[in-house]
């Protein structure tokens, strides 16, 4: 039998399934993927909340529909950081990150491309989730290497510790839960 955490993102009732991280950890799972009401509706609050900004720059993949939403509201374009090498990634930069979500390390990418559209640019850094803040480090550093200048960092969710932080900006507080 599944357990829930009921929570509100910018005004709309959602239910997060539990899982477990560990025999000592679950977390409730925040799959912004089908959702469309909360994927518009949570992107119009956040960017009343961010500064100024050029581009945004994202982590693939489950941030990638708000990343578009963000977009699509402000005209402005989005980069992705790509868990995976592609063959049309001319001279990519790449960070290391271990995520508490995916349990594994990763290398995230950047072609030449994207880079070319981060340098000297306004990027806003944006997340589904922020827990432990190992992916959104790493995110900062491909922004850095890229010669972008972080105005920002946002997501919907801040979870367990990360709700303290006064480096980020998000819409609600996720706790973590202790067995």
């Amino acid at each position: 039998m599944s357990e829930y955490y009921e929570m509100k993102i910018a005004g709309l009732k959602r239910k997060l399934e539990k899982f477990p991280v560990s025999d000592k950890l679950d977390i409730a799972a925040f799959i912004i993927f089908g959702d469309v009401e909360l994927t518009i509706a949570g992107c119009k609050e956040l960017l009343k909340k961010v500064p100024e900004f050029d581009v945004i720059l994202t982590p693939e993949a489950k941030s990638i529909p708000m990343a578009y939403e963000m977009s699509r509201q402000t005209g402005k374009p989005y980069v992705v950081a790509r868990k995976g090498l592609k063959v049309y990634m001319r001279n990519p930069l790449k960070v290391t990150v271990n995520s508490i979500t995916t349990q594994k390390e990763q290398t995230l990418y950047l072609g030449e491309t994207e880079v070319n559209i981060l340098k000297g640019k306004r990027v806003l850094i944006l997340d589904d989730v922020i827990s432990t803040g190992e992916s959104l480090d790493a995110v900062r550093s491909l922004c850095k290497l890229a010669g972008g200048k972080e105005v920002a960092s946002a997501a919907f969710l801040a979870e367990g510790d990360a709700a303290d932080r006064d480096d980020i900006i998000f819409l609600e507080k996720l706790p973590l839960f202790f067995k």
